[in-house]
């Protein structure tokens, strides 16, 4: 029997942080992972991997380069799934490394093998050479996510696969069908016509990626059909069948038949917790293996906390990891500050997505009086240097106060230019505080001073009503 302040079940995102933050705290810890390395889905089939093989498609089709060489600009010929991997395989392994060594510099004690509960505080892991009796006071439960295909798809791995198997492909398909429009459907979807492939994207609902702007996903369908993708949105699919190797056939409800050398099956995953005997331990998951937690991650168990995707949206490696960090800082009583309004969202299609705050369909269903300021990479240097002339970044704020409310990009760095928005909300601050800054240049950062213009031409610039403090400003700045 292994004794331990708090176990954790899974060594994604999530139980990744839990277990050092709990460590750092000076507790003893255990984590387990059910697969053969370290990092969970994220680091073995889902954000590292498909994220490290965007970067591969973008470098070796030369894609991002065409708006300055032309269209038909390319680093390789004749581009292989060995060559796409080969790069996520380094990067796999260099991270499982990087968490490894996490591990045992903060004494957290890693068990291979599956979790379950015997009882609220006591567990077993089974593993390969057998099993280890754990008893612990706190458990953090980050086990995960695993595709939901419905009954009656037959993923066979290579003609119809799901979002863990698809990157293990032997060679490029000609063809793909592509069934979910969700952020992972989106970005392989993406993905795949960049790199020629004749994609079909289907979905029931009527526009992609329901939960960001409305405008920035136009921008996205847009582009994405440049890229030559077709979008079956508003049709649901009434069957899935392999009617050869090589030959996968999606039966929509409509009566089309969409026929394509791969299927992906990307419509939604649950949690990995039916393995876990959760009724043991007093506590149950819903109908999708989701764990019902409060605002500090505690499950109906008091002592059970749950984090990461296994307790749904916006299942983000980004949020998972505070999530975790944060169960563990309230399992021992840290005060920490939680702030999921001004989490940013990062969507790694092609091209990427990233947004904070409020979208302009929220702030026009709850009554802000707002307003809007644009500024388009085609205006800005940066984007003519790197051939991206169809970007935009997008400024929301308040028309009296003129506090920012929240920023919206599509195009090269959405990812990483977001946070400028993302520390200016953090802060409560204005338009004026965008306009009066300096950026670097050139930089895409300009886009914030652009979008502020920007605004300023719809609601003017802010009146002063008494004069600076310089000597105040410079107390403050040195201070």
């Amino acid at each position: 029997m292994q004794k331990y302040d708090m176990f954790v079940l899974g060594t994604g995102p999530a139980g990744q942080r839990a277990a050092v933050q709990a460590a750092k705290l000076g507790k003893r810890v255990g984590i387990c992972e059910r697969r053969e390395v370290v990092g969970g889905v994220c680091i073995n089939t889902g954000t590292i991997p498909s994220k490290t093989f965007r970067e591969a498609v973008l470098h070796l089709t030369g894609l991002q380069l065409r708006g300055i060489y032309g269209s038909g600009y390319t680093v390789k010929e004749n581009i292989s799934m060995r060559d796409l991997v080969f790069r996520c395989e380094a990067v796999i392994k260099r991270e499982v490394q990087v968490i490894r060594d996490q591990m045992r510099r903060n004494g957290v004690t890693v068990h291979s093998g599956t979790g379950s509960f015997v009882d609220p505080h006591h567990l077993v892991v089974q593993g390969v050479e057998g099993s280890t009796e754990i008893e612990t006071e706190f458990v953090v439960v980050a086990v995960g996510t695993v595709p939901s295909p419905p009954r009656g798809v037959p993923i066979d791995g290579r003609t119809i696969v799901t979002s863990d198997e698809i990157l293990s492909l032997p060679e490029l398909p000609r063809s793909l069908t592509v069934v979910g429009a969700g952020v992972i459907g989106s970005e392989y979807a993406s993905m795949f016509a960049a790199l020629g492939v004749e994609v079909t994207l289907i979905d029931g609902r009527r526009r992609l990626l329901e939960f960001i702007d409305e405008e920035i996903a136009e921008s996205l369908s847009y582009q994405m059909r440049n890229l030559g993708c077709t979008f079956r949105l508003g049709e649901d699919v009434e069957s899935v069948e392999v009617a050869a190797p090589g030959k996968a056939i999606a039966v929509l409800k409509s009566g089309k038949k969409i026929q394509s050398e791969v299927l992906l099956y990307s419509a939604g995953r649950v949690g990995a917790t039916a393995d876990l005997n959760l009724a043991a331990a007093g506590i149950k998951a819903d109908e999708r293996g989701r764990i019902t937690v409060d605002a500090h991650f505690q499950s109906s168990a008091p002592h059970i906390f749950a984090a990461g995707d296994v307790i749904g949206f916006p299942a983000l490696a980004s949020t998972s990891m505070e999530q975790g960090r944060m169960a563990s800082c309230h399992a021992f009583g840290v005060p920490a500050l939680f702030v999921p309004e001004l989490y940013p969202y990062g969507i790694y299609s092609i091209p990427e997505i990233s947004m904070v705050g409020k979208t302009e369909e929220e702030l026009t269903r709850e009554g802000i009086p707002y307003e809007t300021g644009m500024a388009r990479y085609r205006e800005i240097a940066r984007g003519a240097i790197l051939g991206d002339d169809s970007g935009l970044l997008k400024i929301l704020f308040h028309r009296e106060n003129r506090r920012l409310l929240g920023v919206h990009i599509i195009g090269t760095s959405a990812t990483e230019l977001v946070h400028i928005g993302q520390a200016v909300l953090a802060f409560g601050g204005t338009i004026d505080f965008l306009v009066n800054n300096v950026f670097n240049y050139p930089t895409f950062a300009e886009c914030y001073k652009v979008a502020a213009l920007d605004g300023y031409n719809k609601v003017g610039p802010a009146p002063l009503d008494s004069p600076i403090d310089w000597d105040a400003f410079d107390r403050e700045r040195n201070r």
